[in-house]
């Protein structure tokens, strides 16, 4: 079912349904999660256009339903070793760390979720792949 004020707005899934996600909704909605990052590779595999400042969509938990609205207040296509800090620590996992943040991220990519989803199983990102940092607000809870 779609929220009142929401039909046109496009979904943000973070992560596969489970616990990540379920873990990450939890980080939005209560405001630790500000920031997000993903790999610009896989905007140009699904034919994604990437975010911009204003962009307004709706967060979708595990359970695929519509829990709140986000909007993009910063986007970056940045080196993956050339994320910072303040943005790992916006993501609201707890990373105290940049290598913390990579160490995690890796997890995910390097995974058996991310690495069937692309259908690779050898796949690994380094220094110089490219990744989209974005910075969004919780707008309101559905």
């Amino acid at each position: 079912m779609t929220p009142p004020n929401t039909p046109d707005l496009p979904r943000t899934y973070f992560a596969f349904p489970g616990p990540l996600r379920d873990q990450l909704v939890a980080a939005v909605l209560s405001g630790a999660k500000t920031s997000t990052t993903g790999l610009l590779a896989d905007y140009e595999r699904d034919g994604e256009p990437l975010s911009a400042v204003g962009d307004r969509s709706v967060v979708v938990d595990s359970a695929d339903r519509p829990v709140a609205v986000i909007e993009v207040t910063d986007v970056r296509v940045v080196r993956l070793g050339d994320v910072d800090l303040d943005h790992a620590r916006d993501e609201g996992e707890g990373y105290d760390s940049v290598a913390a943040w990579r160490a995690g991220h890796e997890e995910y990519w390097h995974g058996p979720d991310y690495r069937g989803y692309l259908g690779d199983p050898e796949f690994t990102v380094d220094d110089d792949m490219l990744a989209v940092a974005v910075r969004f607000r919780l707008v309101r809870r559905l």
